[in-house]
């Protein structure tokens, strides 16, 4: 909890001379974080400049009254993840007033002339309100900093950095939506290295997981920058591609893949690593039924199948 020496106040009174006597008191209250500010707009200016914990406002100035002011606070809070507790103060006592002044968000108002011992009780209040506040910001901000890592993590396969399967689930659901709204055709092809259960069986799993690394970078930089790139497993990846117009999907673009894959040695601890593989593309046109993601996994499965069955090495559309 902020104590009274920690606690930063901002006075605000068009009036200098009733600034300076609030300014006053507060530091005879025993606060020494007291700055005041002659007019809303410099107000403003001294909490863009370091933020409060508590402003202390007249209601009626004549540049902006104070519940602009709180207004304004209000927004410059919530774009910098602040809460500054806000007491009004006004010679007017009526309850139609005070509840005018709540419905604008301040956290307390008080009446004048300022009572030393009850202002003292207030800035304890307002103190504790943005001190609660502030922390829960925090907590807010950190659980949102885990959960975003956590969903990162829930979306990354940890070995290469590529997206996992449920990653690329979720892509291949945004895309084919999208295809089937603007046309074109939504390729999806599975990957999958030839052999591979030789090398973890010549070299070691410590060999295999930096062809599979290797592997991985290859494929990224393969694949243009639009395309999506997941691992689904194993030794098999993915790499979603979308075209705006039909005739533009055909095979050049997963035999360029293959080229780029198989052209020069994978460098590892055991030596150079020479890999080939085969892929599976399944495709859907815009304008057909809508397909489940997993319909067209299955279908591009089926063609990886065959690209094995074939002789490896080679994409089968």
């Amino acid at each position: 909890m902020i104590s009274r020496n920690d606690l930063v106040i901002v006075v605000v009174d068009d009036m200098p001379l009733a600034c300076e006597a609030a300014c006053l008191l507060l530091e005879n209250i025993g606060y020494l974080d007291v700055r005041g500010a002659h007019s809303a707009s410099h107000a403003l200016a001294l909490l863009a400049e370091r933020p409060a914990d508590v402003v202390l406002t007249d209601w009626n100035m004549p540049e902006m009254d104070g519940l602009e002011l709180t207004r304004q606070i209000r927004q410059m809070d919530e774009d910098i993840n602040h809460y500054t507790s806000i007491i009004m103060v006004t010679a007017n006592e009526n309850l139609e007033s005070m509840l005018l002044a709540f419905q604008h968000g301040i956290d307390d108002y008080m009446t004048k002339p300022l009572r030393q011992q009850e202002l003292a009780a207030r800035l304890h209040a307002a103190g504790r309100i943005a001190s609660l506040q502030n922390r829960l910001i925090e907590t807010t901000q950190t659980l949102n900093v885990h959960n975003k890592e956590l969903r990162e993590l829930a979306t990354t396969d940890p070995l290469t950095g590529l997206g996992n399967r449920r990653y690329l689930q979720t892509h291949l659901d945004a895309i084919l939506a999208e295809t089937m709204a603007r046309g074109g055709a939504a390729c999806l092809a599975l990957i999958d290295l030839d052999h591979f259960k030789v090398i973890n069986d010549t070299h070691g799993h410590g060999v295999g997981d930096e062809v599979l690394v290797a592997f991985a970078k290859r494929l990224h930089r393969a694949a243009r920058p639009t395309d999506t790139v997941a691992r689904m497993g194993g030794e098999e990846f993915a790499v979603i591609m979308h075209y705006p117009k039909m005739s533009r999907a055909n095979t050049e673009a997963f035999e360029r893949i293959l080229h780029d894959i198989s052209q020069y040695p994978i460098k590892t601890t055991a030596g150079d690593i020479f890999l080939t593989a085969s892929v599976g593309v399944g495709c859907y046109v815009g304008g057909e039924a809508l397909p489940a993601p997993d319909e067209l996994i299955n279908c591009a499965d089926i063609k990886l199948y065959q690209a094995k069955a074939q002789g490896r090495n080679r994409v089968v559309f």
